[in-house]
């Protein structure tokens, strides 16, 4: 029986290389200079340290701008409000990974309202789906690549 996996994942090495690359920019620009400014990467987690809340906002379009050049989808970002005080500004970024269970709720429930001659169902944080038809497995991919779920999603394990 056909079936493939909906998953979302995000290449965490690529992540710390666009962090990487984002420091080496931050070091040489000019608006920087002399300013306590810089990244923090740890796992999945990404924070970016300033003096001031707009330069986090200028950080934060450089880490969008090296993430998209290594083919990392920014989706993937959950951007946390930043906190301030006299002297400094924190943010926090979190690389999501994995299906959280209410989105894969959200999307079997998107499959089974479309009527197609599937079965979607959840596994940890990802979702299986199968049919006896390839063609109703490609019209799930394309049904689901138009909708917007917040968070980049992969096809993989398409097997006949």
């Amino acid at each position: 029986m056909p079936s493939f996996d909906i998953v979302s994942e995000v290449d965490l090495q690529e992540v710390r290389n666009a962090v990487d690359q984002a420091s080496r920019v931050i070091d040489t620009r000019f608006d920087f200079k002399g300013v306590d400014a810089g990244f923090e990467h740890k796992e999945s987690e990404i924070t970016l340290k300033a003096e001031q809340e707009f330069q986090l906002q200028q950080m934060l379009d450089i880490l969008r701008e090296k993430l998209a050049r290594r083919s990392v989808d920014v989706k993937a970002m959950d951007i946390k409000d930043p906190e301030t005080s006299l002297n400094a500004a924190r943010q926090q970024v979190l690389i999501q990974q994995g299906i959280e269970s209410d989105v894969a709720k959200k999307i079997v429930k998107e499959i089974k309202n479309a009527k197609l001659k599937v079965q979607a169902q959840i596994q940890g944080e990802q979702v299986r789906v199968t049919g006896k038809k390839r063609d109703d497995l490609q019209q799930v991919i394309a049904m689901l690549r138009e909708k917007d779920y917040g968070l980049p999603l992969q096809f993989k394990n398409f097997r006949d």
